[in-house]
């Protein structure tokens, strides 16, 4: 007969899956642990960056201006949005970002999902890709000015140039390494070809898939930036090269901090869709 604690350690866990996922990477933390832990984490990064801001100007290390504390960065970025000037800019990155990796998403899923089913598939366009891909994004951005001008198709087509890498290898890599075991009992079990990929392959693919889109989404973030600094009149882009070129260290850091949480909202919209998609995968904490 089992002990108390044993039960009692048992009926910490929903189940047998949470079971398995303790014994793999620990209990998963309670929620509100989490986030604070988080919230501890963010304030304790912008204590070091307050604690830095008022060393230099304590022990005059430098010109003050060149690193703003956060109450600063804040207050340019409360003016901004007082003036209205703020949204706009906001605004006409998160248009740029979702249509530049909606189209690099949309065109790597479908060529990964199909290059890894298919040899003849991977065979006519992997060189391609191996070709294209050690190019770095910056070095192609002049050609897509001269080709489609100045606009937002070069700013566009930019982001969906360099997100479809990492998001195409990772599907054609998802798709070719799904476990043998897998397939030999659906193909036990009578399962079609069609069958075998809607019920097998891509469902033990959607994990790494879901990795590739966090990474082209990091990625397209990245990108933006440099596409907003060419001829562009919106932009926290622009507003961070219009702050280099007139000195305004604090519309600089506040764009960039803007940029970050952009990012990091973006990141957990596509951890929330994979966690909703992929609920057999980890029952607990991801």
């Amino acid at each position: 007969m089992p002990s108390v604690a044993a039960k009692s350690g048992v009926g910490l866990f929903a189940g047998l899956p949470e079971l398995m996922e303790s014994g793999v990477r620990g209990r998963p933390l309670p929620r509100r642990r989490s986030i604070a832990l988080r919230l501890g984490a963010v304030l304790g990064f912008l204590g070091v960056w307050a604690l830095i801001s008022g060393l230099v100007v304590v022990l005059d290390l430098f010109n003050p201006i060149f690193l703003p504390g956060p109450w600063l960065v804040l207050g340019a970025v409360v003016d901004l949005w007082q003036k209205d000037a703020l949204w706009p800019h906001v605004a006409a990155t998160l248009q740029r970002v979702i249509v530049g990796f909606g189209t690099g998403m949309a065109l790597a899923t479908v060529a990964g999902l199909a290059a890894g089913q298919f040899r003849v598939v991977r065979n006519l366009v992997e060189p391609a890709v191996e070709l294209l891909r050690p190019i770095p994004p910056f070095a192609v951005l002049p050609l897509f000015i001269i080709w489609v001008g100045i606009g937002e198709a070069s700013k566009t087509g930019f982001i969906t140039y360099a997100t479809f890498f990492p998001m195409f290898l990772a599907t054609v890599h998802a798709v070719r390494h799904v476990d043998p075991l897998l397939l030999r009992a659906a193909r036990s079990l009578g399962a079609r070809p069609h069958q075998l990929f809607v019920r097998v392959i891509l469902p033990a693919a959607l994990p790494e898939i879901f990795t590739g889109l966090r990474l082209g989404m990091g990625l397209a973030f990245f990108v933006i930036v440099i596409s907003e600094f060419i001829a562009a009149e919106e932009g926290l882009g622009f507003l961070i090269n219009d702050g280099r070129n007139f000195y305004l260290v604090p519309q600089m850091l506040g764009a960039a901090v803007l940029l970050g949480a952009l990012g990091y909202g973006a990141n957990a919209l596509i951890r929330l869709l994979e966690r909703r998609v992929l609920r057999w995968q980890a029952p607990g904490e991801r």
